[in-house]
This record gives structure tokens, C-alpha cells and sequence, in this order.
């Protein structure tokens, strides 16, 4: 991911390059193209749905477990803790968060075989779904996937990954974003936002937020020279 966005950055100051020195417009000699927007373009609802991936199970799930043939273990709805757990009649707490439906459903069955269940078959289905995530990653205190509950903001996302960390660079935040097909990112500054010079963007499910560190902000050196994000973010399109 951080070689990802290496690249990304190289680009970007690729095209300022090209754009100052009198060579064709910008995006026709290049595999990307910067976009005059305010913020990057929400994501319509086919993007929000990452099909290919296997569910997991994660905190505040609502499932609904079904032991055949024995009602009084069964559960017509049960959500998950904040840490990913449920608790069961005769075994207690089990831990459903990182586990998919089905991988849940074998854990029931071995905790209820032997002791209490002979041969014991259990189902388990989500009700309702915390499956849109948005990945955090880089310069914050605890990188990983976040679900994205109501509206999500890029100052929320980062907030629910710990916040920054010591060595963040508030003007190299990158948002990654698919939309139709099409592969978005734009550059943000964190600090501009704080002061209220633009808005803090709205994030969605499927994002991938990376906050810039020490390194990177060497590597865009040149391109904020050139743009700064003071008062709008810069946003690209990759066209291939």
C-alpha cells in the first residue's frame, strides 16, 4: 500500500512538471489526470458493494443462530459487543468478530458437541451487516478497517483510527475512491480543513484513507510548492 502511494505521489509531481513546462495539457501525455473538483465524487451504489470479499463478522453485528432442533439455544437475533463477542446459553462467551457466518457456525458446534449437544447442527445469518468499511492506514495510531455507520467524514476516519501520529504530515492525506469503474484519489490537508478553509470531505464505504508521513512529504515536496492545499484539495483521475 505504501509503495502504492509512493507512486501515486511521484505522479502528481510528474504532471506539475509537465504542465510548467509548455509540454501538451495535463492528463493526455499521462496515465492520470487531475480534476478540477471541489472533493472527490461520491461513489454510486454498485461501489459501495464489495461483492468479491467474504464477509466477516465484526462488533455490533445483529445475527441470528439457529441450533437445530433446540429452541432454547437458539436466537432469533443476537449482536455482537464492541469487541466482536456473543454469549450463548451453556457456552457462554464466543468470539464471532474476524469469522465469517459459517466459520461461527463450526465454533458453536464444537463447543456444543460432547458435553451437551451429541450431534449438534448450527446455522448462522446476518440480520444486519456492518460490511461497509473504510481502511485507515499510514501515519495513525491504529490503522485497520473501520465500519462506516451514518456520515463518516475524512476528520472522523482518522479520529477512528487513533488519530495522527507523532510523525504525520497534516497536508499529505491521500483518499483512494471507485467510482463507476473509475479510480479516483485526492490529496487533502488535514490542517486547512481544521481552519475551516474548505470542508472536511464526506468518506464512504470502501474508501482508503492513507495519512502521509515524513518520507512522503519529501516525495511531494515539489507538488506543494506548485499546489498547495490551502484552500482546495487536489483531486485525480486515474484514466487507465
Amino acid at each position: 500500500m505504501r509503495f502504492q502511494l509512493k507512486v501515486v505521489f511521484a505522479a502528481f509531481i510528474s504532471i506539475i512538471l509537465v504542465s510548467c513546462g509548455g509540454a501538451p495539457p495535463i492528463g493526455q501525455a499521462s496515465d492520470i489526470k487531475v480534476i478540477n473538483y471541489a472533493d472527490l465524487p461520491p461513489p454510486e451504489a454498485r461501489d459501495l458493494i464489495a461483492s468479491a470479499r467474504p464477509y466477516l463478522i465484526g462488533p455490533f453485528d445483529k445475527l441470528s443462530i439457529d441450533v437445530f432442533g433446540i429452541p432454547e439455544i437458539s436466537r432469533a437475533e443476537l449482536q455482537a459487543d464492541a469487541s466482536g463477542q456473543i454469549s450463548m446459553p451453556l457456552i457462554g462467551v464466543v468470539q464471532a468478530a474476524g469469522l465469517t457466518p459459517g466459520e461461527l457456525g463450526k465454533n458453536i458446534e464444537a463447543k456444543l458437541r460432547g458435553n451437551y449437544v451429541r450431534d449438534p447442527y448450527v446455522s448462522v445469518n446476518l440480520i444486519e451487516t456492518l460490511s461497509q468499511v473504510v481502511t485507515v492506514d499510514g501515519q495513525v495510531d491504529k490503522p485497520g478497517l473501520y465500519p462506516v455507520i451514518g456520515r463518516m467524514t475524512l476528520m472522523g476516519a482518522v479520529a477512528t483510527a487513533g488519530g495522527t501520529s507523532e510523525f504525520a504530515k497534516l497536508n499529505n492525506v491521500v483518499v483512494f475512491r471507485t467510482v463507476n469503474d473509475q479510480k479516483f484519489a485526492g490529496l487533502y490537508d488535514i490542517g486547512a480543513i481544521r481552519n475551516g478553509n474548505y470542508p472536511d470531505p464526506e468518506i464512504y464505504a470502501n474508501d482508503i484513507v492513507i495519512v502521509g508521513d515524513s518520507a512522503s512529504r519529501r516525495i511531494f515536496k515539489d507538488l506543494l510548492q506548485a499546489a498547495p492545499l490551502l484552500t482546495t484539495p487536489l483531486i485525480i483521475l486515474f484514466q487507465k
